[in-house]
C-alpha cells in the first residue's frame, strides 16, 4: 500500500541505528573536509582548477586520457577513506567485540575504491564540457572560488557516494562480532 509503513521498517529505525547514521554523517562530513582540503591543496599546487582538466596520460592508446581531476579525486579519496575508516571504527561503529584492524580497513577500503571509481566517472561527467550532466557556465567557471567547477563536481560527486557506503560499510565491513554458539553437551550421559 502506498504511504503505509511497514512495522518491519520501522524496527529498523531504532535509536542506536538512527544514532550511528548520524555518526556516520558526522564522520562522512569531516571526510568531505578532509577531502576538499586535499582537492584544494593539489589544485593550487597544480597553478589551480584552470588547469584541472590537463591530461596526464593517454589510457592505453585510447581516446581516453587520465586527467589532473581524476587524480585529485582518488588522492582525496584515499586520504579521506583512511581518516573515515578509523574514527568509523572507533566512534561510529565502536563494537566489545571486532574483528582486527585489517580485516576491517579491507573491505572498507574495497566498498570505497568501487565507490571512488564510481565517483570518479560521476565528477568526470560533472566537469566534461561535452557530457549532459555537465555543470554549466552559467553558474559555475574553472576559476577558484564559489562558483569553481571542479570543488562543485567533488562535492557533488561525495554526496552521490555516501549513502551507498553507509550501506555497505554498516551490513558487511563493521558487523558486530558474535561470540561461538555454545557447543551442545551430551543430554544422555554417555
Amino acid at each position: 500500500m502506498i504511504g503505509v509503513i511497514r512495522p518491519s521498517a520501522l524496527s529498523r529505525l531504532s535509536p542506536r541505528r538512527l544514532l550511528e547514521f548520524l555518526k556516520f554523517g558526522v564522520v562522512g562530513g569531516s571526510g568531505v573536509l578532509v577531502n576538499m582540503v586535499v582537492a584544494i591543496i593539489m589544485n593550487k599546487a597544480n597553478g589551480g582548477t584552470d588547469n584541472s582538466q590537463r591530461i596526464l596520460f593517454n589510457l592505453f592508446g585510447t581516446p581516453w586520457n587520465f586527467r589532473f581531476t581524476s587524480l585529485v579525486w582518488l588522492t582525496s579519496f584515499i586520504v579521506a577513506n583512511i581518516t573515515n575508516f578509523q574514527l568509523n571504527r572507533s566512534w561510529t561503529f565502536k563494537r566489545d567485540r571486532r574483528r582486527g584492524w585489517w580485516a576491517e580497513f579491507w573491505p572498507f577500503f574495497s566498498i570505497g575504491v568501487i565507490a571512488a571509481l564510481a565517483g570518479m566517472f560521476i565528477k568526470i561527467a560533472l566537469t566534461n564540457p561535452t557530457s549532459p550532466v555537465y555543470l554549466s557556465s552559467g553558474f559555475f567557471h574553472g576559476q577558484t572560488g564559489l562558483h569553481a567547477r571542479e570543488y562543485w563536481a567533488q562535492i557533488i560527486t561525495i554526496i552521490i557516494t555516501t549513502p551507498i557506503n553507509f550501506v555497505v560499510n554498516k551490513l558487511w565491513t563493521f558487523r558486530a562480532v558474535h561470540a561461538p554458539a555454545p557447543k551442545p553437551s551430551n543430554v544422555n550421559g554417555v
